[in-house]
């Protein structure tokens, strides 16, 4: 936005100065040559009236010092040629026939006609003056005088007021950045502090909020509803933080009370149960693990020491043998494809979250007998695990709106089900760093990744 209100400004004013030092320039340039020029017809004028007494008299010694003096103070040479085009002094003066263009200009005086005056140029086209003056006689023209005359001096002026001008509009420019920079500063400064306490709330920090009121007065309002929108999200996050921690708290100790049953039971059962004790041990496990990880999201997000190098291989193997019993009833198979070391640096309990999700998901929806693919391998950037179902999958415009909360296909409303598994999944990710994707695979069915970070530090 600043480099848009920078433009905005900047455009009309360089345009403005554009037109307005150009016209002051031109106008400039012309009122140097014009002075020019009227110094030095006065000149020509009265060099003319003493051409006149020098070739009445004959003598051209008073010209011939006046001659050399001008010269030397000015560098514009004065030449008196005589009736028939000749020079005729100063005695040391040469052909002034440089040009055909003074040779005209000559021979018009010696008609007893004078030339036209020069024009205003450019500087660029402002080139050294050459004028002559018929010298009468009565009524008679008894030579010319033809003054050549060097522009350096007024060009230079000219140069010398458009870099005045030139200086002048940078320095209108510079100011003119000075303050439009003030002025972005300070309409911008509310919706930075603004942006800012956003991005602090999408960190977690509820408290964030715009204690000043700065900028323009039509921001004030914004900022007023910004604060009372973060008062309302703060007041809804926690009320649903103290439910989750609420809910833990209630769902521990009947868990616990189940675990030490289970440990009577396995020690009253002896061998004869073992397996299936074990089985009910680790899931009891896994859910204490989950409640854990629910009371982590309910403090505040899951902490960095939550991360640990996970054997993913391992992973997806373990839950495709829980899930076997629930998905043989259907008669569903697992396949699950083995690589060696896929590992990555997450949250052991919600990468399991995630997946049950999945799984469900993909029993749910695969047919009877049917097949379930899991695989874990690893990728450039860091390690993926896939659950591959063979049901009736979805079309390709109904693939962004898979993980949405509560959607769910119009040919499946028949499914129980509430919508909200893959969306429980992508949330469950993202808060370990990882991505959710979902694809419609060649010969049917549904799959769907997670991309998950690489192991070591993070």
């Amino acid at each position: 936005m600043r480099r848009r209100l920078i433009v905005v400004f900047l455009v009309p004013l360089v345009l403005v100065l554009m037109v307005l030092g150009g016209a002051y320039a031109w106008s400039a340039a012309r009122s140097v040559q014009q002075e020019f020029y009227a110094e030095q017809l006065g000149d020509l004028s009265y060099f003319t009236t003493t051409a006149r007494q020098a070739l009445l008299s004959g003598s051209a010694e008073v010209f011939d010092g006046e001659a050399q003096r001008y010269r030397e103070l000015y560098g514009t040479r004065v030449v008196i040629v005589d009736r028939a085009g000749r020079p005729w002094a100063p005695s040391t003066a040469q052909p002034v026939f440089d040009s055909p263009e003074i040779e005209a200009q000559i021979k018009l005086a010696l008609s007893g006609r004078r030339g036209e005056l020069p024009q205003n140029a450019l500087p660029w086209q402002f080139s050294d003056l050459s004028l002559v003056e018929p010298v009468f006689d009565g009524g008679d023209v008894i030579g010319a005088v033809v003054m050549s005359a060097s522009v350096d001096v007024p060009r230079a002026e000219i140069g010398r007021q458009w870099l005045l001008i030139t200086a002048v509009a940078a320095l209108v420019i510079a100011v003119g950045l000075l303050v439009v920079f003030r002025l972005a500063g300070w309409v911008l400064r509310p919706v930075r502090r603004l942006d800012r306490a956003m991005e602090a709330m999408e960190r977690g920090d509820m408290e964030a909020r715009i204690a000043d009121d700065t900028g323009p007065a039509e921001l004030h309002r914004m900022i007023l509803m910004f604060n009372r929108m973060a008062d309302e999200i703060e007041r809804v996050v926690a009320r649903q933080q103290e439910f989750a921690l609420n809910a833990s708290h209630e769902l521990r100790n009947p868990l616990n009370a189940l675990l030490l049953r289970v440990e009577v039971l396995a020690a009253d059962l002896g061998t004869a149960g073992a397996a299936d004790v074990e089985k009910i041990r680790e899931e009891g496990q896994r859910m204490t693990r989950i409640l854990d990880t629910l009371l982590g999201f309910a403090r505040g997000a899951v902490r960095a020491s939550d991360f640990e190098d996970v054997d993913l291989t391992a992973l997806v193997a373990r839950r495709g043998e829980a899930w076997r019993e629930v998905a043989a009833r259907r008669g569903i198979r697992f396949g699950v494809h083995e690589a060696q070391d896929v590992r990555s640096r997450v949250d052991e309990a919600i990468v399991e979250s995630a997946l049950d999700a999945v799984i469900d998901n993909a029993v749910k929806f695969s047919p009877d007998g049917g097949l379930i693919e899991l695989a874990a391998v690893a990728t450039e950037e860091g390690a993926r695990i896939s659950v591959r179902d063979h049901g009736p999958g979805l079309d390709a415009d109904e693939l962004e709106q898979a993980a949405d909360r509560f959607w769910r296909s119009a040919r499946n409303q028949n499914v129980p089900g509430s919508g909200l598994g893959l969306a429980i999944a992508m949330d469950l990710l993202r808060s370990v760093g990882g991505r959710l994707t979902v694809e419609s695979p060649d010969g049917g069915g549904l799959s769907v990744s997670f991309d998950l970070p690489a192991p070591g530090e993070r």
